[in-house]
């Protein structure tokens, strides 16, 4: 049997503040999915305002929006990606990629 290994990445603030990760970006990708903060938090099994903490705690350590959000009414409301919310799933994705695959090379160099 041949070894496979999987990184996990968690990005942190320069105190140390875990800022994002797999939870923040599979909300991301929620939000994108259903077009609503609201039905992703229920989907992924929480709140509306820990989905919504979660996404400001990340705005706030990036200094960036991730989405745009639109105050119910009539057709009710509901929340897209930004340019820079597209980017940071983009962004993890391609970290969380390279890193899989680095550290599946090493393993196959030490012959796990």
């Amino acid at each position: 049997m041949k070894a496979k290994g999987v990184v996990r990445i968690i990005l942190r603030t320069e105190d140390n503040k875990k800022f994002f990760g797999k939870g923040p970006y599979m909300l991301l990708l929620k939000v994108k999915e259903l077009g609503s903060l609201n039905k992703a938090a229920k989907e992924m099994g929480m709140s509306y305002s820990k989905a919504f903490n979660v996404i400001k705690s990340c705005e706030k350590a990036l200094n960036k929006k991730f989405l745009y959000r639109e105050i119910g009414g009539i057709k009710g409301g509901g929340s897209k990606l930004t340019e820079d919310g597209e980017k940071i799933i983009e962004q993890y994705e391609h970290i969380v990629s390279e890193m899989n695959e680095k550290m599946n090379s090493l393993l196959d160099e030490l012959n796990f």
